[in-house]
């Protein structure tokens, strides 16, 4: 049984995901089939990914029952302000054919755009309906979390951001902590790196027994983040779940720690754009 974190509204958030960035001629509903027959309860969506109708594909045909899956989807750029927002999950629904989105985020907060507080107050409204369940935010940073904070006077549960050991956001986390939001990391293996081939990473699994995959996913949960890995293969996907047996020292978590550099794709929420 994977461990949840509890939400600020109470919603147990499982502590490790499964992220569905579609691969070419990749089979969604296989993949995210195959992850819940391992033990994921955490499926991580997008509209932009277009990847939602393989997932609520998969959910409505899985044996394991709807209440024990979280699905989380996003709200595109192109969708940002009050009406488009709402407009954003009624696509979404329809995509995933399931009558509640699980927990709903802004994808980017496009501060150009300047829509971001209208999108969350959407949202806000949309959780009263019962449309979302759990409403949270992605990529947004400390200033964006404080704006819609003091204009709306409702925190997200969730900041999904870039995190991984070359990108660890140690301020973001404790910014985090002291509000009560739980932080999400994609791209959370260092995607298309060398990450795991360096020494801290390599040194631990030898040490416990495991990949380096498991090194750096436990290394995520052991600093209160829950990790998004995408994996279409079945025995990755048991082996990135199964990151509960061991421990890293705390040595361990500092040496994996001091690899950071900084982000890996220049994706800057202050300026980057994605519609």
């Amino acid at each position: 049984m994977t461990p949840t974190f509890t939400l600020a509204d109470g919603t147990p958030l499982p502590a490790v995901g499964l992220g569905t960035v579609k691969a070419h001629g990749e089979d969604m509903t296989a993949t995210v089939g195959s992850a819940l027959d391992a033990g994921y309860r955490l499926i991580d969506t997008a509209l932009r990914y277009e990847t939602e109708g393989g997932v609520g594909d998969a959910v409505r045909a899985s044996s394991v029952s709807r209440d024990d899956i979280l699905v989380t989807t996003k709200i595109p750029g192109r969708h940002h302000g009050y009406d488009e927002a709402k407009e954003s999950v009624r696509l979404s629904l329809a995509n995933l054919g399931l009558e509640q989105i699980d927990l709903l985020l802004i994808h980017w907060p496009l501060p150009k755009v300047d829509k971001y507080v209208d999108t969350w107050r959407s949202m806000i409204d949309m959780q009263k309906d019962g449309l979302v369940k759990s409403i949270g935010v992605s990529n947004f940073t400390e200033a964006h979390l404080d704006r819609i904070a003091q204009e709306t006077g409702v925190l997200p549960v969730v900041n999904q951001v870039e995190l991984h050991p070359y990108f660890p956001q140690a301020d973001l986390r404790a910014y985090h902590a002291e509000h009560g939001i739980v932080t999400e990391s994609w791209s959370p293996l260092g995607r298309g790196s060398e990450l795991l081939k360096l020494a801290p990473i390599a040194d631990a699994a030898a040490a416990h027994d495991v990949s380096a995959g498991q090194v750096v996913l436990r290394w995520h949960h052991q600093l209160g983040a829950v990790p998004l890995p995408k994996s279409s293969n079945p025995d990755r996907q048991r082996q990135n779940l199964d990151i509960f047996g061991f421990e890293l020292t705390d040595a361990e978590v500092s040496a994996i720690s001091s690899l950071e550099r900084g982000r890996i794709w220049d994706q800057d929420p202050d300026t980057y754009e994605e519609f």
